[in-house]
C-alpha cells in the first residue's frame, strides 16, 4: 500500500529542481509565464534572496513537487494507492489525483502565496517532546488564547503560530525538563485564527474554477481522512487557517494498511526528506493500540471492511529485541519495507523506545526503525 507524500514551505532550499526543469521545458515555461519571472532561476540560482519569501516559496515548491512527480510516473510507470502533502504540499496531491491541471494548481497557489504573504506580524515555532495535550494545558494555565497549535507533525512534535511578540513571549514555557523550543524562520501565523481573512478571500478565489473528483484518494490536512468531493472547495479553502493534521494522517494510513495486512510505504517525492523523516517517527511513536482503536472505531472508514491480516510476529517488545541481539549483530545491512532505501545498515543494538517499540538505528538514514519494518538482508 503506497503513499506519495509531498512537501510544503520549510523544505526549500536553492538548487532544488535540478535535472527537471532541462527535463520538462514544457511545464517550466508555463510556469514561468504564469508567474512572470524565470521558475529554474528562482529554484536553482535564487539571485535576488526570494526562495524564502512565502509568496515565491509557495510556487517554487509546488513546480517541483510536480516535476518530480511526473518523473517518478515516467519512470515507474506505476501511480500510488494514496496521495498526501503537508500543507502547501498538498495541492501536489490533489493534482497527481487529477483534480486540476498542473496550470491550474500552480494559479491556485500563487494566489495562495500572495494572500498568506499578506499576513504579516506573524511567527511560529515548534515545541519537542511534548504531546498536544501538553501543550494545550500550558497554554491554558498561563492564560495564552492567542497562540495556536498549527502542525500536529509528529505525537512529539507541535508547530504553534501566533503573534511575533506572543511566540517569543511564550518561549519560556516549553523549556522545561525535555521540552524544547525552536522558532521557525517564517513571516506569518500561518495555519491559525489569524488568517481567516486570507482564507476567506482564498474561498472567493477557489470559486472561480471547477475541480474534479480525486481519482486517487487523497488525505487531507483538515480532516486527517481522504477528501470528499462535495466538499473540495470548504476543505482546501479551510486549510489556510485550519491546523496541519499531519500525524493523524500517517496514524490514518498505518491503520489502513493494518487492517488490510498491507504494510505502509511511503514515498517523499520533492525536495528533502523532512515528511520521510517525519512518517518514521510517527510510526515509531504511535502504540499499536492506537491504530486499533481506530480501526475499531471505524474512523478508518474503508479499512474497518477489510479482514485483518497481520503477519505473525513476536508478541512483546522485549521478546524482539532479544531475539534481534541474538541474530543480528551491529552492522547488519537490512531493507525496509516501509521507505523505499537503499544502504540500511545498523548502527546500534535494538532498543526499546517509547516505552513500546522495538528499534534499532540505521547508518544510511540517521534515526530509528521499527524492528517490524527491517528485512536483514
Amino acid at each position: 500500500m503506497k503513499t506519495y507524500m509531498f512537501p510544503g514551505q520549510g523544505s526549500q532550499s536553492k538548487e532544488m529542481g535540478a535535472g527537471l526543469f532541462e527535463r520538462y521545458p514544457e511545464l517550466t515555461a508555463k510556469a514561468d509565464r504564469i508567474l512572470g519571472y524565470s521558475i529554474e532561476e528562482l529554484c536553482m540560482q535564487d539571485p535576488r534572496d526570494e526562495l524564502g519569501k512565502t509568496r515565491f516559496t509557495q510556487p517554487a515548491l509546488y513546480v517541483v513537487n510536480a516535476l518530480s512527480y511526473y518523473r517518478k510516473l515516467e519512470d515507474s510507470g506505476q501511480a500510488p494507492d494514496f496521495l498526501a502533502g503537508h500543507s502547501l504540499g498538498e495541492f501536489n496531491a490533489l493534482l497527481a489525483a487529477d483534480c486540476f491541471d498542473f496550470e491550474t494548481g500552480l494559479k491556485l497557489v500563487q494566489k495562495r502565496g500572495e494572500l498568506m504573504a499578506q499576513v504579516g506580524n506573524g511567527a511560529m515555532a515548534a515545541v519537542l517532546n511534548a504531546s498536544k495535550e501538553d501543550i494545550e494545558g500550558i497554554l491554558k494555565a498561563n492564560g495564552i488564547s492567542q497562540v495556536y497549535l498549527a502542525n500536529y507533525n509528529t505525537p512529539s512534535q507541535i508547530v504553534l503560530s501566533g503573534l511575533s511578540e506572543e511566540i517569543a513571549a511564550v518561549q519560556k514555557f516549553f523549556q522545561a525538563g525535555k521540552m524544547r523550543y525552536y522558532p521557525l524562520a517564517t513571516s506569518g501565523a500561518f495555519h491559525s485564527a489569524f488568517m481567516q481573512d486570507a482564507m476567506e478571500k482564498f474561498r472567493d478565489f477557489l470559486k472561480e474554477f471547477t475541480f474534479a473528483a480525486p481519482t486517487i484518494p487523497v488525505i487531507a490536512n483538515v480532516t486527517a481522512r481522504p477528501y470528499r468531493a462535495d466538499a473540495m472547495l470548504d476543505t482546501l479553502s479551510a486549510q489556510i487557517a485550519s491546523t496541519v493534521r499531519w500525524s493523524e494522517s500517517i496514524q490514518y494510513l498505518l491503520a489502513l494498511g493494518r487492517a488490510r495486512g498491507a504494510a505502509p510505504v511511503f514515498e517523499e517525492l520533492g525536495h528533502g526528506d523532512v515528511l520521510t523523516k517525519l512518517a518514521m517517527t510517527i510510526k515509531l511513536q504511535t502504540p499499536e493500540t492506537v491504530l486499533d482503536q481506530l480501526i475499531k472505531d471505524g474512523l478508518a472508514g474503508e479499512a474497518a471492511e477489510a479482514p485483518v491480516s497481520a503477519p505473525i510476529q513476536l508478541n512483546d517488545a522485549q521478546e524482539k529485541i532479544a531475539h534481534w541481539k541474538k541474530m543480528h549483530p551491529i552492522g547488519t545491512r537490512v531493507r525496509s519495507s516501509l521507505l523505499n532505501l537503499d544502504d540500511l545498515e545498523t548502527r546500534t543494538d535494538a532498543v526499546l523506545l517509547f516505552g513500546h517499540r522495538a528499534a534499532v538505528y540505521l547508518k544510511g538514514y540517521n534515526g530509528y526503525f521499527a524492528l517490524d519494518e527491517l528485512t536483514p538482508m
